[in-house]
């Protein structure tokens, strides 16, 4: 029983069989092209489906190694890239954001670490595009981005390394698995169009543990329910737009917090944005931006929202802006947005 994040709610305890687990171990290797040569840096935790499935079952199922650190941070990050001989990091896009703004990274021999990593894997949330071609230019590897959730096993679709790369994508379905895009009838929708992604196949969990309600609702239709938006494109290459739940409505207007954070993350001064809804009289709900800046930047909130104004529609750019120098994460390193509902609603009854 692996128990979900929880960052949309209570966590729910997924009952995971042996076949899910085996299967997505012989996936993983075959969508890594693993050899036991490979060296992998495990930072992830392993009461989670994605360090404990997409990390250390799925590498020591390839006879490869595995350099356990009992939590992710940075300086240490660096440290076993240098002296263990990393070939492969798996992380959430957070834990890239880190590598890339620590000091650390100055220290040691680029030359020789870029030698020797082959490839970089991020799951467990959506990948900022400037994030993942900074990252991937200072590297000069390619980072996959797959998607999955803890109901699918850790995985269910991945940007194969024998494939043309997406930047943005999550990639095609594994194998063994079947994903589509629906609306609310479940009625399949076309390419490009956003709509929930539902899943089946064989990493899907059994269900949720004593949880009858849940199980009902998640399964309607014969598929897993994922609570995610997103989108196929002609090439068969499927993309998150956001959770179902993130999503701001603001005045009648449909607003994905994903599409306003990929925007600000543009400027050069904007290192890091957290978009969500807080409520309001007027429109129902107000878009509302954390911000982590460069360092040494000296940009204001004022020039945020001038930059969101003028690179976002009307309906869609923030109208309140808080700088900040953290973000509250999860265990996995997700940036906890109901926290920062809480945050914002606590902020507003002072």
């Amino acid at each position: 029983i692996i128990y979900t994040s929880g960052t949309t709610g209570r966590p729910k305890g997924a009952e995971l069989t042996h076949s899910n687990n085996l299967m997505f171990s012989m996936a993983g290797r075959v969508l890594l092209q693993g050899s036991p040569d490979d060296v992998t840096l495990a930072v992830l935790p392993l009461f989670h489906s994605f360090g404990l499935n997409a990390l250390l079952n799925s590498i020591v199922y390839g006879g490869a190694t595995v350099v356990l650190q009992t939590r992710f941070e940075p300086g240490a990050a660096w440290r076993a890239f240098d002296e263990e001989g990393i070939t492969v990091f798996a992380g959430v896009p957070t834990m890239y954001w880190d590598l890339l703004n620590h000091p650390d990274g100055e220290k040691y021999d680029m030359g020789k670490i870029r030698s020797r990593m082959r490839l970089g894997v991020c799951g467990g949330a959506p990948m900022p595009v400037d994030l993942m071609t900074r990252f991937q230019d200072k590297f000069d590897i390619k980072i996959l981005e797959g998607y999955g959730l803890s109901e699918t096993t850790a995985g269910c679709s991945f940007n194969r390394i024998d494939m043309p790369q997406k930047i943005g994508s999550i990639g095609v379905p594994i194998w063994g698995m079947q994903m589509k895009v629906v609306d609310e009838d479940m009625n399949e929708l076309p390419v490009g169009q956003p709509g929930e992604i539902v899943l089946r196949g064989l990493t899907v969990m059994k269900g949720y543990y004593k949880r009858d309600e849940a199980n009902e609702e998640a399964f309607r239709g014969g598929w897993f329910h994922s609570g995610d938006v997103g989108y196929k494109d002609e090439d068969g290459y499927y993309y998150i737009v956001d959770r179902i739940k993130d999503m701001i409505i603001r005045g009648g207007f449909n607003v994905y917090p994903r599409e306003i954070e990929e925007v600000l993350m543009s400027h050069p001064e904007i290192s890091l944005a957290a978009a969500i809804g807080v409520p309001s009289d007027e429109y129902g709900e107000e878009i509302k931006v954390y911000v982590i800046l460069q360092n040494g930047s000296t940009m204001t909130a004022d020039g945020v929202l001038a930059w969101g104004k003028k690179e976002l529609a009307a309906y869609k750019y923030p109208r309140m802006v808080e700088i900040v120098t953290s973000l509250p994460l999860g265990p996995t390193g997700k940036i906890l947005k109901t926290e920062l509902r809480k945050i914002a609603s606590a902020n507003a009854a002072l």
